[in-house]
């Protein structure tokens, strides 16, 4: 029986954006526990494009020709043997290896149902976005109503969560932005918006209870000073020095835990009630993957950068 085949981005070699090939590939079946889904909208991350560079060869280790893409939304094709948690027809997000490419397995447990009112776009920005800011708020920040946070970078992808999931649990937020995105950050309902271009934030900041930070180096650095006692620093770029949190009294954690299956329904509906707003930066066909890469690369973007892999009515 001949193999159903698929489009899909393969990277032969490690290299710029014009490694991104996209070529026809064999599909494959479902085994046991997993599903093959149809791939609406794959998600591009700046872990994509540092992968393909090569630059993290010793974390993430691929066995090239590799297909690129973690997450993505879609809907469910068909089911493995003894998969009763998913039908086909399912729309479903969440994390799908090899994303870039018209189909996607994955395992039942990696993969979310979404709630009625959520569009296929907004779920595709749940992983690596929403996510990763409630677990730096609530996973790993433990932060509560009342409190006061710090959010370095708040126009991001991340950021741009974090902010309104913040406002949501009743804390009061600060954000640094560039000139451009003070507005943008503001409309997402931060308290505070300082410009990171023109005012030092560590000159107007003091006493806050928790800090994210998803920039790093001499923004971590100047962090350790605004917190108060006890305070906790998370960071989603690498482990913070843990000799700079003994000498302050603050808690510093790097952003490595999960959140539930729980929590990424909570986040879903949230955004398919309005509560929070997805911001979506651009979307690309699969053909012009390497045009995605670059708009990632170039650090410019507000909110997520997709890819349109199959288009449906």
């Amino acid at each position: 029986m001949s193999k159903s085949k698929m489009q899909a981005i393969l990277v032969h070699e490690y290299g710029g954006s014009d490694a991104l090939k996209l070529e026809e590939v064999d599909r494959s079946s479902p085994l046991a526990g997993e599903v093959l889904v149809k791939i609406h909208y794959a998600t591009v991350i700046p872990l994509d494009w540092k992968i393909r560079n090569g630059w993290v060869q010793a974390v993430f280790p691929k066995t090239l020709p590799y297909i690129p893409g973690f997450y993505a939304s879609g809907i469910v094709e068909s089911a493995g043997p003894g998969v009763t948690e998913f039908t086909a027809g399912d729309r479903v997000f969440g994390m799908i290896d090899g994303a870039y490419a018209e189909y996607g397995i994955s395992p039942v447990n990696k993969l979310v149902k979404m709630p009625d009112g959520l569009s296929f776009e907004d779920a595709a920005t749940i992983r690596a976005g929403a996510e990763t800011a409630w677990k730096a708020l609530f996973s790993e920040g433990e932060l509560k109503v009342g409190q006061t946070v710090l959010i370095h970078a708040a126009a991001g992808g991340v950021g741009q969560f974090a902010v309104q999931l913040a406002k949501w649990k009743g804390a009061n937020v600060i954000g640094t932005a560039s000139t451009s995105n003070l507005n943008f950050v503001k409309s997402l309902g931060s308290d505070q918006v300082i410009d990171y271009t023109t005012t030092a934030f560590e000159e107007v900041v003091k006493e806050v209870d928790l800090v994210v930070d998803s920039v790093g180096g001499d923004t971590e650095d100047r962090s350790w000073a605004v917190l108060k006692q006890g305070g906790i620093l998370v960071s989603l770029t690498q482990p913070p020095s843990q000799e700079n949190a003994k000498k302050h009294g603050i808690t510093a954690k790097f952003n490595t835990k999960f959140p539930t299956k729980a929590n990424l329904q909570t986040i879903a509906q949230l955004i398919a009630d309005g509560t929070i707003k997805a911001e979506i930066d651009s979307i690309f066909p699969l053909s012009q993957t390497n045009k995605a890469h670059e708009k990632s690369e170039a650090k410019h973007g507000r909110g997520r950068i997709l890819l349109r892999v199959n288009s449906f009515e």
